[in-house]
This record gives C-alpha cells, structure tokens and sequence, in this order.
C-alpha cells in the first residue's frame, strides 16, 4: 500500500455514456435492463435503482454516434454491474435469455458473471460476488481466473425469482478498462490516484482496488491498434469514483498536480482528469453536494511524456 493509498471506502459511483440514440438505448438499459429512471436533462436520462441516492447510468445522446469498433479502442472494456446475491444473478441470466441476448459467462473464483453489449457496442458486465471469506491468495496477490460458469448450480440457487428489474442495492462494482501501457497505467491509477494492486499475474492486465476489494478497476492491452475514440462514436464520457469526503478528494488531486497534471473542477466538489490514454475520471466525496454529474464532459485531457503529465487543452 502506497502512501497516498485511498482510504477503504473508495468505490466506484456511476458511469457516463455517449450513445448514439437516447430512444434506443432506454429501450435497452430501462425497459430491457430494468434500471429506473432519475431524471432528464437536456440530452440526457440519468438511471438507477429503487432507494439508490446516485444515478449509475448516465445517458447522453448524440445522435448518429458510430457504433464501437470491438476491441480497437482505448477506455472502457465494460463496466460491471454488482447484484446484491448470486439468485438476483441467476434472474437476470433468466431474464436475458428469455429476451435472446448474447451472454458470455465466467467464474472468476472471487465472482460470477455474465457479460454483453450494449446496442452501441459499449461492453457490460452484469456480476455477484462470492463471500469475502471465500477468496484465496497466492502470495501477495488474490487468486482470479476465467472459467466456464456453472450454469445449472446457478440457476438451481435457492431464492430465485422472476426478474423485475434492477434490485435495490445494486452498484456498479467496477471498471474494465482498454489502455496503452500497463505500466503507465499503474503509474496513474496506483500511484497517483491510489489504488492498491491486487493482481499482476492475469496475462496483458492489471487489477486494481480499495479496501482489499478484488478489484475496483481493470486495465488490459488487449485492444488490437488501440486509438482513443473519435468525438462522433459511442463511449465512455467518464466514470465515477467515490472516495471518503472533500478533504480526500483534494489530496488527490494535489497528487494530480504534483505529478505535472491538470485537473478540472467541475463545481460540485469534484475533480476531473484524464488518464495517460484519455478516459476521464470524476472523483467526488461521499457526502459531497456533487452526487453524480450528468452530461458534464471533461475539456481537458492528458499525455504522458518524460517530463510527467502534460495537459492538452
């Protein structure tokens, strides 16, 4: 654990979206999904969760955004949604199948999860953890792995209800990210903004969290001729990570500058930067007046070069 480590009660708040077609994507992440509805602003739909204080899905609409190219694009991989009990997992796999959408499915060992698209191509994962006590080590590190999900013990989980939608006390569990460099990215995300490394075994990734979680965040290189993407595609606008209070938002962000970086402040207790491959993230206090940011769009971005961070405009 660093010196600037963050504190255990980091996690991740919400993501935001560029989608290509608002109409189309809340046919898919409200009616189909089943996330509630927060609130419209102009461009844009907030999503959550019964009894949820912090919209997780932000949609913002331009219209005609190209669709993602699979695998080509540096940010987001998926963003993982975590269910509150391995039967809501086993609903939701229900659920989908009924509707005919593509799943891919693993065991992780410390989690189980299923895996799609969204219609602009934007990768999700929809998880439940396995008990805490049940994770195992080797060494310093936690043992994760890809492996065929046992479907039928699934499914034969005692509790197992007809789907009605996202449960209260669904999060999003973490971040999955397409970058350059693992180390640069280390360098930034552990580093500079503070999360401890879990896992350096998984081949072409690096895992990433607080508090001892199994991870809050991913990188890999797994992207063929990686660019990031283009103002007129589908993406990930930024994502959220929440940290204790405002006094934690500000002691990374000097970490930012101390590290040649630029920050944004978005007016509501937050900061904003980008990493080394130009995915911003919004870091904001638990308890901050700045819940969730809607449409904002960070204007500032990153490169690392030898001399450290240097800001773009």
């Amino acid at each position: 654990m660093s010196a600037g480590a963050l504190g255990a009660a980091a996690h991740i708040g919400g993501v935001t979206l560029q989608v290509g077609s608002l109409v189309r994507s809340l046919a898919f992440y409200r009616d189909l999904l089943g996330f509630t509805e927060f609130g419209r602003h102009e461009g844009g739909v907030s999503l959550g969760v019964p009894g949820g204080t912090r919209p997780l899905v932000t949609l913002v609409e331009r219209a005609g955004a190209k669709p993602v190219p699979p695998n080509r694009r540096l940010g987001l991989f998926h963003f993982a949604i975590l269910l509150p009990s391995r039967a809501d997992l086993a609903g939701a796999l229900a659920h989908l199948h009924s509707h005919g959408v593509p799943l891919g499915m693993s065991d992780h060992l410390v989690s189980e999860a299923l895996y799609l698209s969204d219609p602009d191509g934007l990768g999700i994962e929809i998880y439940a953890d396995r008990p805490r006590a049940s994770w195992t080590k080797h060494g310093d590190e936690l043992d994760m792995a890809t492996e065929p999900l046992d479907v039928g013990g699934l499914m034969r989980e005692p509790g197992v209800s007809e789907w009605r939608g996202m449960p209260t006390g669904t999060t999003i569990g973490h971040m999955h990210l397409h970058v350059g460099d693992i180390p640069v990215a280390e360098r930034f995300y552990s580093d500079v903004i503070g999360f401890d490394v879990v896992v350096r075994r998984y081949p072409g990734a690096l895992f990433l969290s607080a508090g001892g979680y199994h991870h809050h965040l991913g990188t890999n290189t797994w992207a063929r001729d990686a660019t990031a993407p283009a103002s007129d595609e589908a993406q990930l606008l930024h994502w959220e990570l929440v940290v204790k209070d405002r006094a934690e938002v500000q002691a990374i962000g000097e970490r930012i500058r101390s590290s040649g970086g630029a920050i944004l402040d978005d007016g509501a207790g937050a900061i904003i930067a980008r990493d080394p491959f130009g995915t911003a993230v919004r870091i904001v206090g638990e308890n901050s007046s700045g819940a969730a940011s809607g449409a904002d769009e960070p204007r500032t971005h990153h490169r690392l070069s030898t001399q450290g961070w240097t800001q773009l405009g």
